[in-house]
């Protein structure tokens, strides 16, 4: 079953959907990120952290998107402030939004690349189709690498 045009997504408060939903100027997906930098001297992963707000009109076409780095830090410990700006920052942007409720959404592919990363939700193929033929079967939500796949019901993978 192909991508639909619009792909429901649905809320699930304290978890990787606690922060979509509705706003009097449509819908919106916030999230803060980590995208793997590289390592350190230590072998430790490097991680540039970033708070996300994508929105959409009503009927779920991308507006536009609110993307900034928090700064990035190697795993462990010391990464707890710049996530936590990150946080901060995205729960900002997130009380500006006049009448925003946490909902259930259904947005259409987009695709925004920031500091060489891919931010959006991409169809894309992971299934075998012996006729040979690919199609769009799964869309995915860069970077958390959320999966949406039929019956198209709003929950997802990771």
């Amino acid at each position: 079953m192909t991508v639909p045009d619009l792909v429901p997504i649905r809320h699930e408060p304290d978890y990787r959907t606690s922060t979509i939903g509705q706003w009097d100027g449509g819908q919106f997906f916030a999230h803060v990120g980590g995208v793997v930098a590289g390592r350190d001297g230590a072998g430790r992963v490097v991680r540039r952290w970033y708070s996300v707000l994508h929105e959409f009109d009503a009927d779920g076409h991308h507006l536009g998107s609110r993307i900034r780095s928090a700064g990035t830090v190697a795993d462990g410990p010391g990464k707890v402030p710049v996530v936590e700006a990150a946080q901060r920052l995205m729960e900002e942007w997130l009380d500006s939004l006049p009448g925003r409720r946490f909902a259930d959404i259904a947005v259409a592919p987009f695709v925004v690349e920031v500091d060489g990363t891919l931010f959006g939700l991409v169809p894309e193929c992971h299934g075998e189709y012996s006729d040979g033929e690919e199609q769009h079967d799964w869309a995915d939500f860069y970077p958390n690498r959320l999966g949406f796949s039929a019956p198209w019901d709003g929950s997802y993978d990771t």
